[in-house]
């Protein structure tokens, strides 16, 4: 996969096409939205879904883990479907949170979907959370205070692409000069369009869509439909 750098508040990072964030001076990698244990809140509900989703979240990320070799993983928020998402993970996913809290520090970033720390399993929980010039919250803040970014998930964003097969709809990192918003990540995670009214009233100057591509990211301004995909710019220095 070739991941696309990107500057943010003068810090370097790294969008990989698999949908997560690598901030290389901090070697912290950023996942929004993991919804860990959607399958069996479905099942609950009478719905029927594969149990599968956990487990295919959980390895996926720790392939981008393993790849990156980060020594801080933060999750930006419904990291788990529900309050008691934590107590259903079967015994095999969580030692796979557990696997994950040995490789690197976990840090829960607390969302709408799991505002209470995680039962029994390694990290630590905050309503948000902060490094350097970055801040890491679940949903974004209409105002952000005088030289302050932030990466936030929450509304999932994608965006669709015209191809000579017709439109193709993907998950996007949505980001402008003070803001980036992650794709979700989890395997049964929806998405919302970009050109909505939740998203577009957070990039009111505008801004780029990076969508996920099998290897690498298609990039384009926000505010009108793309006329076709182009690969991600080397650098995609943002002064919107």
């Amino acid at each position: 996969m070739n991941a696309a750098p990107l500057h943010l508040a003068g810090e370097r990072l790294m969008l990989d096409p698999a949908g997560v964030l690598y901030w290389p001076s901090a070697k912290l990698l950023v996942v929004a939205d993991l919804h860990l244990e959607k399958g069996t809140a479905a099942a609950g509900r009478g719905a029927l879904l594969p149990p599968w989703d956990t487990g295919i979240t959980l390895d996926r990320l720790l392939l981008r883990v393993k790849h990156w070799r980060p020594e801080i993983v933060v999750a930006l928020g419904d990291s788990f479907h529900d309050r008691r998402a934590s107590r259903r993970l079967a015994a095999t996913d969580a030692e796979r949170v557990r696997r994950l809290g040995s490789l690197a520090r976990l840090v829960w970033v607390l969302g709408n979907h799991d505002p209470e720390p995680p039962d029994g399993l390694p990290g630590e929980s905050a309503q948000d959370w902060a490094l350097g010039p970055l801040r890491f919250r679940h949903q974004a803040l209409d105002g952000l205070a005088s030289g302050e970014a932030e990466l936030c998930g929450h509304h999932h964003p994608k965006a669709s692409i015209a191809t000579r097969g017709g439109a193709v709809s993907r998950p996007c990192f949505v980001a402008d000069s003070r803001r980036m918003i992650l794709p979700a990540f989890g395997a049964y995670t929806g998405g919302l369009d970009v050109a909505s009214a939740p998203i577009a009233r957070l990039f009111p100057r505008g801004g780029r869509a990076f969508l996920l591509g099998s290897k690498r990211l298609f990039s384009f301004a926000l505010g009108g439909t793309p006329p076709g995909p182009r690969e991600a710019r080397t650098d995609a220095r943002l002064n919107c």
